[in-house]
């Protein structure tokens, strides 16, 4: 094109950028070079950064072309409007859909779709349904179905099914995607009859023998703790495929019948079907739990036999299930070879070095993991700051706080502070973590306070430990551990009488919580962790 001198024709250029956008530096390079950009050139790059890792990079190229002389389509808003709901941008957002409404571009029913799911990824299900409700005689399929995705999001499965009701009154139609957000909200309510009844409905409409639903169905009978009803589903299936076969394999993990998942797994070659990396992902999910490292080594072995890359994700899980079962070693030698690492991989064995009460080691691979170019998250974050609590690096633990809020700027959640303050209270610096306490921005959590009031009996703070008791107290729902704690506190600065005076002030308040089976008993818990073959 360059010698011919077709790359100045607009027709040609717009087409040869039309198919560079996977590749979207490249695409830049062409759409900078070309002298007077059309609309579609422009739709085009939109529509590339959307999709790429650079979804940032839509938002100014978007207002460059406002400042053009050309008309915008909806086209335009389509594609800068899924860039906002992947960098969750609320205010460029609410932007476009102002000028939306301006231009006559919300008329579009296909636009209208895009900024609703807009607003349900940004949890803003007020202005979904304001947005929902402004013309309800033009909502089509993908309307509600991105309304009850958007409940089921929020963790609200009760109005996942109101929406559906409300659907079906107004003549709508179930699809593929509707069934699959009512089988995950029923499996969320954990509603066993509900789920049954959706069962029997699916099979009228004719839409159980689809794939996509038969693995819903599947996830929602294991979740429920009905494998044997999920094995049913799974043996009904004539035509069955990889992704059916992980399923399953995958649930009977996660319920602990790990013997059954590897016999699976077993079946699965000997019927002619390939595992991949899921379905050992989905193997290696319950071990943890099990403490079994024969299912783990038995992975291992089974990955170098059957030549399976030891790609990104199969490497976190194997990093993950090797630490959680007390090999670190092993879990290092993992992560170590794995090539492309993700943020996921560098949270498990920062995550794996804190369990193993090795917070310097944790430190050093968040800073190792920084200095490569890794962007953390809020996962990330909370791994170190666990390590750093668990292993008392106080200076450290507080200038990585620092950095996630001015470095990277996170907005920090509870379980954020909730490490920093059983950071400060280990580490016995109890008034500054009462302090953080009452500015923190987020109330209402009562983990916080139980947290400081542990660490009060640590160190025998009585002044401290009351005060918090009584916030406890005033504030939350009474606990059996807040009694324990301020107990633990009394016997630790040896004030016998004050505790002989709560146990009586105990007596006289107490009272008998029964069930329907009379007395409430806690049962004694059993934990199993298997070495060498042996539990």
């Amino acid at each position: 094109m360059l010698k011919t001198a077709l790359i100045n024709l607009p027709f040609p250029l717009s087409k040869l950028l039309a198919a560079s956008i996977s590749h979207i530096h490249y695409a830049a390079s062409i759409f900078n070079s070309a002298p007077n950009p059309n609309l579609f050139m422009f739709n085009t790059m939109l529509r590339g950064y959307s999709i790429s890792n650079s979804p940032a990079k839509a938002l100014p190229l978007f207002n460059q072309l406002r400042n053009r002389p050309i008309l915008i389509d909806r086209f335009s808003f389509i594609t800068v409007i899924k860039a906002c709901a992947r960098l969750s941008n609320l205010v460029f957002g609410r932007g476009l859909h102002g000028l939306a409404l301006r231009s006559g571009t919300l008329l579009f029913l296909d636009f209208r779709n895009t900024l609703l799911h807009f607003y349900c990824v940004s949890r803003r299900l007020g202005d979904a349904h304001n947005l929902f409700d402004e013309f309800p005689q033009r909502n089509d399929l993908v309307s509600w179905n991105t309304l009850m995705a958007g409940h089921l999001l929020a963790s609200q499965p009760e109005l996942t099914f109101h929406l559906f009701r409300k659907m079906r009154c107004c003549g709508v139609e179930a699809s593929v995607a509707t069934a699959l957000s009512l089988l995950s909200a029923a499996a969320d309510m954990q509603s066993f009859l509900g789920g049954k009844c959706l069962h029997g409905y699916y099979i009228r409409l004719g839409l159980s023998s689809n794939l996509n639903v038969l693995t819903a169905l599947i996830d929602l009978y294991a979740r429920m703790g009905r494998i044997f009803l999920a094995h049913r589903v799974f043996d009904g299936v004539a035509q069955k495929d990889v992704i059916l076969w992980n399923c399953l394999i995958g649930k009977y993990a996660r319920n602990g019948l790990l013997g059954e998942a590897v016999k699976l797994l077993q079946q699965m070659s000997l019927e002619g079907f390939k595992p991949n990396s899921s379905t050992l992902v989905g193997l290696l999910l319950g071990c943890p739990a099990s403490g079994s490292m024969q299912v783990v080594r038995y992975v291992t072995s089974f990955m170098v036999e059957e030549k399976l890359e030891l790609d990104t994700v199969l490497g976190t899980a194997l990093v993950n299930a090797y630490a959680k079962c007390g090999f670190l070693d092993e879990a290092t030698d993992i992560f170590e070879r794995m090539k492309g690492k993700d943020m996921k991989a560098w949270t498990a064995m920062i995550s794996g070095h804190g369990i193993h009460g090795q917070p310097t080691n944790a430190v050093k691979l968040f800073n190792r993991m920084d200095n490569e170019g890794f962007r953390p998250n809020e996962v990330t974050f909370l791994a170190v700051l666990s390590a750093c609590s668990h292993g008392g690096l106080v200076i450290e633990g507080m200038e990585i706080f620092k950095s996630m809020v001015c470095k990277y700027g996170f907005s920090p959640q509870v379980e954020h502070y909730g490490s920093l303050i059983d950071l400060l209270g280990r580490a016995g610096m109890l008034h500054e973590a009462h302090k953080l306490i009452e500015s923190l921005p987020i109330k209402g959590d009562a983990t916080a306070w139980r947290t400081l009031l542990s660490a009060c009996r640590v160190y025998g703070d009585v002044k401290l430990g009351e005060c918090v008791k009584d916030v406890l107290s005033s504030i939350y729902t009474e606990h059996p551990t807040d009694s324990l704690l301020i107990s633990g506190i009394y016997v630790a600065a040896g004030r016998i009488s004050d505790l002989i005076r709560l146990q009586e002030l105990k007596q006289t308040n107490a009272v008998t919580v029964e069930t329907d089976g009379g007395n409430m008993l806690k049962e004694a818990g059993v934990s199993i962790v298997e070495i060498d073959n042996q539990g």
